[in-house]
């Protein structure tokens, strides 16, 4: 047989394999559609009802009964289950683990997600119970409002819903499918690596499908090829060593609050690129295959400018997903003295700054924030990493205490591997067109899954993307979790 033959087979194999592999997983999506479409109530029920669990880090016995519903029910979808942790690790919140066995299956499967929520201050929210959920309608459409509505609990919910829609439908699985819904990642997924590592030959897969995180802005379904790292710097400086009356010793002893904004102001330009030296060295570049990407993906900056009721853009004029791929230099907060109606005429004690830095592959954390350091002492700051003795602010002119805390690197995954491809096709076969995304601005620890199951990892985002995640009255519209079952049951019918 001719070479060109050979090809010309190849090639009518490979496209009958991809044209029945849309079938099988358009199939699916179709069956948690007509799955969902007559339960909305009573799977809104079911939701809520996970929604009242507490599920932040300074309430274990809440994240303890998370775990355990979790593990109930996945068991009752025929699961075999454990509650994944490590030596040494007692109080860590579990990793909740499933698997499901199919006969003759070659391949495996991974679908991860976090079951924990950030804190809650109750004052904050309209209902001032983050864990009663409160149904909305907003344009017309359902929200349910609560901690982890969209962050992370949607998916979870999605999944087991996909699950139990393709059993009724008696649709087969051609792939082993593996659950790993953590407990830790929104207080940094300290013990993560470790639980896993422990459990390697339980958390092992073709592909992990990392679902968090929203959807793009257009409400179109995204897929996020990597993440964003993270790296955190505190930074205080001293004045007096009390606080001093500000008109009898104005303008004589220096003001800690105004040296911290000037050495704050040096660290970017009017549009907001970072001016620390070497800062942005390193940066793995995007292959074409990505760059295409960016340039096929919605341009929604102007929406979100009016959306966000921003007077002018930092970048430059560049793109929000351009500059996704970019590492960033954020301040989250800065406090010194006071402010209001408890405000002195004073000058303050100290004044400090937390710095979140954003990482992308060819950035390291650790060396960024020495970056950081070394510019504080190119400003003349004596640097300590302890509380400043007497001696030594006597001795300097400026000092500044300095606190490095850990650091998740970046990580990505190409968009031309087969798995990817594969992955695609069927998110496309539920929800049609599909943005593709080399980098995901939000921190996954997509790093520590790599290492300890060694294999590659695809972000498959559910939530809306004004589900005010991380904040008060975070939500999710309904129709996201309609969606994500369907996207949810198409990927799991993969081959």
């Amino acid at each position: 047989m001719s070479n060109a033959r050979n090809s010309l087979l190849a090639l009518v194999v490979a496209t009958s394999s991809a044209a029945a592999g849309f079938a099988q997983t358009a199939e699916a999506a179709a069956a948690a559609k007509a799955y969902t479409a007559p339960r909305h109530a009573e799977l809104t029920k079911q939701y809520e009802a996970f929604l009242s669990m507490p599920n932040v880090a300074l309430d274990p016995a809440g994240l303890r009964q998370n775990a355990e519903y979790l593990e109930a029910q996945l068991r009752s979808v025929g699961a075999e289950t454990k509650l994944l942790t490590a030596a040494g690790l007692a109080g860590v919140p579990p990793v909740v683990w499933g698997e499901l066995k199919i006969p003759g299956a070659t391949r495996t499967i991974v679908f991860y997600a976090h079951y924990d929520g950030q804190p809650v201050t109750p004052s904050e929210w309209e209902s001032g119970k983050p864990f009663t959920p409160v149904m909305k309608m907003l344009d017309g459409e359902e929200r349910v409002y609560a901690r982890g509505a969209g962050d992370d609990k949607a998916a979870i919910f999605a999944q087991l819903t996909a699950l139990r829609a393709l059993q009724a439908a008696g649709v087969k699985l051609s792939a082993n499918v593996r659950f790993i819904w953590e407990g830790e990642e929104e207080a940094g997924s300290a013990h993560l690596e470790q639980i896993l590592m422990a459990n390697r030959e339980l958390i092992r897969g073709d592909i992990w499908l990392v679902c968090d995180g929203p959807v793009d802005q257009t409400r179109a379904q995204s897929l996020a090829f990597g993440a964003r790292g993270d790296a955190h710097v505190q930074i205080t400086v001293y004045g007096p060593n009390h606080a001093l009356h500000s008109g009898l010793y104005g303008n004589w002893a220096p003001n800690p609050a105004m040296m911290l904004v000037e050495l704050l102001a040096g660290m970017k330009d009017a549009n907001g690129r970072v001016l620390i030296p070497h800062f942005y060295d390193g940066i793995q570049p995007l292959g074409p295959v990505e760059k295409k990407a960016l340039a096929d993906a919605p341009v929604n900056d102007e929406m979100l400018r009016r959306e966000f009721a921003l007077g002018h853009m930092d970048g430059g004029g560049r793109h929000l997903l351009e500059l996704l791929n970019e590492p960033s230099l954020n301040i989250n907060g800065i406090s010194s003295g006071q402010t209001g109606a408890r405000s002195p005429n004073a000058i303050p004690v100290s004044a400090t700054v937390n710095l979140d830095m954003r990482l992308v592959v060819g950035t390291e954390g650790k060396v960024e924030q020495q970056r950081v350091v070394d510019y504080v002492k190119s400003q003349g700051y004596f640097v300590t990493y302890a509380e400043p003795t007497r001696e030594e602010l006597l001795g300097h002119a400026k000092v500044a205490q300095v606190k490095l805390d850990g650091v998740e690197e970046a990580s990505r995954t190409p968009m031309d591997l087969p798995v990817a491809a594969e992955v695609i096709a069927a998110v496309k076969s539920a929800r049609g067109r599909v943005v593709l995304l080399p980098t995901m601005g939000g921190t996954v620890p997509l790093d520590a899954m790599e290492r300890a199951a060694e294999t590659k990892m695809i972000m498959v985002p559910i939530a809306n993307h004004d589900d005010n995640q991380h904040a008060a009255n975070e939500n999710l519209r309904m129709q996201n979790l309609w969606d994500g079952a369907e996207t949810m049951a198409a990927l799991m019918a993969m081959n």
